[in-house]
């Protein structure tokens, strides 16, 4: 009884660290959008006006707005040339 006590316990901690690390790659994943978002924003050729205007919207918004960047903003943003 002991030993099926210590298999049960054993595989529960196994799927938390399981929900743990998933959970760690959406937050990794949503804070590269967001930051890839902003930089890409600040290297657009935007006009300063517009610039502000994502960049607000990316900061009030982060997943929403970061995504809306890269889908609808980028396309018609291109970058400055000389920078990497």
């Amino acid at each position: 009884m002991q030993a099926q006590l210590a298999h049960q316990m054993a595989l529960a901690s196994t799927s938390h660290i399981g929900i743990a690390c998933a959970g760690a790659a959406v937050v990794l994943g949503a804070l590269a959008l967001y930051f890839g978002a902003l930089l890409s924003i600040v290297r657009s050729d935007l006009t300063g006006g517009m610039k502000l205007l994502w960049a607000a919207f990316a900061v009030m918004a982060p997943y929403f707005g970061s995504l809306l960047w890269f889908l609808i903003g980028r396309r018609d943003a291109q970058r400055r040339p000389g920078i990497a």
